[in-house]
């Protein structure tokens, strides 16, 4: 079984892409927290890579934000892809089912009009994240432009 439940919050704002086929898909990072605190007394942070597809996607673009909160089921995809550099990368993320929005509305417009309490700095970018050997500073998708080929048979 493969199935993954996360609470957090977006370490920025969702951006919103589609495939050459027009299916709209959203990514975005998840800041969730540990359970536990380490040696020092802390709760350490760990920093969820999402996909989203179709009118999810659209919705997740349009009224999520940076520090949004969010319930998210789905599962583990894993890929790889050859860097500029000819090494194999690989990459984890969350194939979302279900982006639920916990913040209520009024704490959405309030976070839109104030300088956000989630200022996630130390947060890698959504696109550049390391997940195994991903380094920071590349961005795998960089040669791919806007827009991205993916088989419609690949998504169901």
């Amino acid at each position: 079984m493969n199935r993954v439940c996360l609470v957090g919050r977006l370490t920025a704002k969702p951006e919103l892409r589609y495939t050459s086929s027009n299916i709209p898909y959203a990514r975005f990072s998840v800041a969730v927290n540990r359970t536990f605190s380490n040696a020092q007394g802390e709760r350490e942070t760990d920093f969820i890579n999402v996909i989203v597809w179709r009118k999810q996607a659209e919705n997740v673009s349009n009224y999520l934000d940076k520090g949004s909160q969010v319930s998210i089921e789905g599962r583990l995809q894993t890929g790889s892809y050859t860097a500029q550099d000819g090494t194999k990368r690989y990459t984890t993320d969350v194939a979302a089912d279900s982006v639920q929005f916990l913040d209520t509305k009024k704490q959405a417009e309030a976070r839109r009009n104030e300088p956000t309490p989630y200022d996630y700095q130390d947060a890698p970018a959504e696109s550049s994240a390391p997940t195994n050997n991903v380094s920071v500073d590349e961005d795998p998708f960089a040669d791919f432009g806007d827009n991205v080929s993916i088989d419609d048979n690949f998504l169901d």
